[in-house]
């Protein structure tokens, strides 16, 4: 089956395993502890283990897995970063008639088809959940109901609220843990400005990463390297830059097919009309499937993050400052 918000929080309690993936890794993991939570999950009662540990550790997998508890109450087992290599090792646990635990699946960005979607969204007592970045909308009311239903605040001034929607929403547990600090810094005056949100977004963060993005599909090479430089000084990961871009990808590619252009902050929105002008259609898709594929090799190939992800950003600021050269030639 394939389940959305609403059936995760009325069914959990009703089937055998849920996959939960996608490239929002915040939301992935809301959903587990949701899980945990509506299921009254005891410590002693849930096995957890990464997708890697899976022929390592079958033996105590299945033993957890198929044994009732000796505590008494619900068993759980949490499978993390579970690809399409793992479909088969899964199916049989999910699968055996003497599974007593509820199996929790979690993975990236998992292709429509694949071996371990199929298997879930096939199933009539399983289920796969989808937890896709939040985009301009979703994002928008999930910054209201934080801050005006939850913390009481009265007023968002629309700089401030674009300000927000321009730097967060790749990942859930990220845009809550922002929320909550903002809430906490207004709560005497209730209202929420741009300047509040600046300082509690730090702007030099929130710069650095508008600078990779921006110049990046704009073919400002230098500009595009020396804020991959200051994210990288400041502990930013390779695997959150790739889904940023994938992200930042997927709204260029909406600004060109179809003409929407995003709620931009004043800042970037010259460098993202050069780039509606640089990009096609066909140049983008190129970017989203290498985004894919790139995302792989920073979970399998072993080889270091920020080598690939200096040499991705290099050959495709390259790239752009090549296609806006062949634009103003043409």
């Amino acid at each position: 089956m394939k389940w959305r918000d609403a059936d995760f929080k009325s069914g959990i309690d009703k089937i055998r395993a849920v996959l939960i993936y996608g490239p929002d890794a915040g939301q992935v993991d809301e959903y587990c502890d949701m899980a945990v939570e509506k299921l009254a999950i005891e410590k002693d009662n849930l096995f957890a283990l990464d997708s890697d540990e899976l022929r390592d550790k079958q033996d105590a997998l299945f033993a957890e897995s198929c044994s009732p508890s000796m505590f008494g109450g619900r068993k759980m087992v949490i499978i993390s970063n579970a690809g399409d290599a793992s479909a088969k090792q899964i199916s049989e646990l999910v699968s055996h008639p003497g599974l007593c635990a509820t199996v929790i699946v979690t993975g990236g960005d998992l292709r429509a088809g694949g071996g371990l979607r199929s298997l879930f969204e096939g199933a009539d007592d399983m289920a796969a959940l989808a937890c896709y970045t939040d985009d301009a909308r979703t994002l928008a009311t999930l910054i209201r109901n934080e801050l005006s239903a939850s913390a009481g605040i009265s007023q968002i001034t629309p700089d401030a609220m674009d300000y927000m929607i321009a730097h967060l929403g790749v990942d859930r547990g990220i845009t809550r843990g922002f929320l909550a600090k903002i809430a906490l810094y207004v709560d005497d005056k209730r209202i929420v400005e741009l300047s509040d949100v600046e300082k509690c977004l730090p702007d030099t963060g929130a710069a650095d990463m508008d600078d990779f993005l921006y110049s990046l599909t704009a073919g400002h090479i230098q500009q595009t390297m020396t804020a991959l430089d200051r994210l990288f000084y400041d502990n930013k990961e390779s695997n959150m830059l790739v889904r940023m871009l994938d992200m930042h990808f997927k709204k260029l590619q909406n600004a060109v097919v179809n003409g929407q252009l995003p709620r931009l902050f004043w800042k970037v929105e010259d460098k993202f009309k050069q780039a509606m002008r640089i990009w096609s259609e066909t140049e983008i898709s190129n970017v989203l499937i290498r985004l894919n594929e790139l995302e792989r090799q920073l979970r399998t190939t072993g080889m270091p993050a920020e080598i690939l992800m200096r040499d991705f950003a290099l050959k495709l600021s390259l790239r752009a400052a090549r296609l806006a050269i062949k634009r103003r030639n043409m």
